[in-house]
């Protein structure tokens, strides 16, 4: 029989759960964030067998590996089959390059593959507890309007969204704001960084326990595992024998994309190396080049507005899965190991500037219609390249992610390359709709009196 998977703090000073009692959690009581005891190992034969699926029945397939102990597989099924009704293109660039393009869902971001999963497993088990949660979360773009999306009208479930005024595009800011119901939207006069201080802090705070408070950041083990599922997938469909293997270019904000990627590896996922792609915010790049980990404070504003990362908490299980320890504030009690690391991995910085140059020069070349994230992660796969040349062969299969799309960038895309990307059904309609905001300061007292005064 094989062990149950448990799931521990990275902090190390809470005891282990299970996956439901972290989804439910989480942040663990230490302030750490959750991360399975074991990793289950998926064989090169088993990853092949995945091609002939659909999406859905790939994720319900890696999925269960880690949740099969937690809730029966019929009912991990139908939340699956429930959550993923919509593509995940693979656009072939040249050679064995590839796009994958994770902005088909229902808020056009990559964040829908996990908040769908996710919100669908908490409201289950929440539905079999009798339990109520308020869901607490901070976004730099993406996230907010797909955790509110997902999580919108469910009756055990109440959201508040923390998001920096001024650094979300419009587009990305009405998916949020025009929902109202159970939803409410927090506009902040600071950083990403100084939301996710908010909502970490009210998690910690003994005072605002009753609140029964969760988060849907990917601090939540609940958004990793279904990130997992995606890299599988592109592998699956795309590799010819079983001796490929691949190379992913990540484009890397709070990290949870790429920690689903470096838990696929971990799993048997063949990946020769996985490039984590940053904007300016280059706090990851420089650690792997000098062995320091410093973190940039405030985080500096770049067109790919939801990487304006200046210290991303998911890096704490990045260095937990190096044998080493880091607590929510950066500092490094145990060093990870370095020389597994800067194996497995290159990271490098990716300026607005050569973001620019990528959108156009992908377009002009390739007919290739990329954001700024996506332009990020295809900036970064050229820069690899240059920099290896002997791993640059015909035969080698390359997968770069776009997480967003194009449409939620218009003026961008607009000011580099002159056209306007068509809307997709899930972005139209959204300018005539009325916005529900409130604005704080970024002061915590403020924070805690508008929950307690509203929930």
């Amino acid at each position: 029989m094989s062990q149950k998977i448990r799931y521990y703090s990275t902090n190390l000073r809470s005891p282990e759960v299970s996956f439901s009692e972290a989804l439910l959690k989480g942040l663990a009581p230490d302030g750490g964030l959750y991360m399975p005891t074991i990793i289950p190992i998926i064989s090169r034969e088993e990853i092949f067998s995945l091609k002939s699926m659909d999406y859905a029945d790939i994720a319900f397939s890696i999925s269960s590996k880690f949740l099969a102990d937690d809730l029966p597989s019929v009912d991990l099924q139908k939340i699956i089959k429930d959550a993923y009704d919509y593509p995940v293109p693979l656009e072939h660039v040249y050679e064995k390059k590839y796009v994958m393009r994770l902005d088909g869902g229902h808020t056009a971001s990559f964040k829908d593959f996990a908040a769908r999963m996710m919100g669908r497993l908490i409201n289950y088990y929440l539905e079999r507890q009798n339990r109520k949660l308020l869901i607490l979360t901070a976004t730099s773009g993406d996230t907010g309007s797909a955790i509110a999306n997902a999580f919108y009208g469910l009756d055990s479930i109440k959201v508040v969204v923390l998001y920096p005024e001024g650094e979300v595009t419009a587009r990305q800011r009405k998916q949020m704001t025009t929902l109202g119901k159970n939803v409410q939207i927090l506009s902040l006069n600071g950083k990403f960084d100084d939301c996710q201080a908010l909502v970490k802090q009210a998690f910690n705070d003994s005072e605002l326990e009753y609140l029964n408070l969760s988060s849907a950041n990917s601090i939540n083990i609940g958004r990793l595992i279904p990130q997992i599922n995606y890299y599988f997938y592109s592998f699956a469909k795309l590799a010819e024998n079983k001796d490929d293997n691949v190379i992913f270019s990540i484009p890397s904000g709070n990290f949870g994309d790429m920690m689903g990627c470096m838990l696929g590896k971990s799993m048997g996922l063949p990946t020769k190396k996985i490039i984590i792609a940053t904007n300016s915010n280059d706090e990851f790049p420089k650690m792997m080049e000098t062995g320091v980990y410093q973190k940039i404070e405030p985080s500096i504003n770049c067109i790919s507005s939801a990487m304006n990362v200046g210290h991303p908490s998911n890096l704490a299980r990045l260095i937990a899965l190096y044998g080493g320890a880091m607590d929510e504030k950066g500092t490094i009690h145990k060093k990870p190991d370095f020389y597994s690391m800067v194996s497995d991995i290159y990271s490098c910085s990716i300026s607005d500037e050569l973001t620019r140059k990528t959108i156009k020069s992908a377009w002009e070349k390739y007919y290739l219609l990329l954001e700024p994230h996506g332009a990020v992660g295809w900036a970064a796969l050229e820069g690899f390249i240059n920099n290896n040349p002997e791993l640059n062969n015909p035969e080698q299969l390359f997968v770069s992610l776009e997480t967003a799309h194009p449409a939620k960038f218009p003026e961008e895309i607009n000011g580099i390359l002159g056209i306007d990307p068509e809307l997709p059904n899930s972005l139209k309609g959204l300018e005539d709709k009325q916005e529900f905001i409130i604005k704080l300061r970024k002061d915590y007292s403020e924070f805690k009196q508008f929950l307690r005064d509203n929930y």
